[in-house]
């Protein structure tokens, strides 16, 4: 079975809100009261979707903050999952003697 490359909330920003909009990047960051430089960040893949940007970019196009957030963490377990499975594979799931 073929992996799914796991996605970046900045792919997601990028190609299906700025693109599909005409939006750029630096109009966005205007916009919603951020450094332009956090927002390339996180279309580049080099910074989380924290609370704060969640919340901005839910009221600004009309999503919701957990929409932003879920794609983090979802992102975040993936990648921690590939750097770690050796690590986590080695961890016994608890069985409780308690009848």
């Amino acid at each position: 079975m073929k992996k799914i490359r796991n996605i970046h909330p900045g792919e997601v920003l990028q190609e299906e809100f700025l693109v599909p909009l005409e939006l750029s990047a630096y109009k966005l960051s205007k916009d919603i009261g951020i450094p332009q430089t956090r927002i390339s960040q996180i279309l580049k893949g080099n910074r989380r979707v924290t609370a704060d940007t969640a919340l901005r970019l839910s009221k600004y196009f009309g999503t919701t903050a957990k929409f932003w957030l879920g794609l983090q963490d979802d992102f975040d377990i993936e990648e921690e999952k590939k750097t770690k499975s050796k690590e986590f594979d080695s961890i016994e799931q608890f069985h409780s003697n308690a009848a």
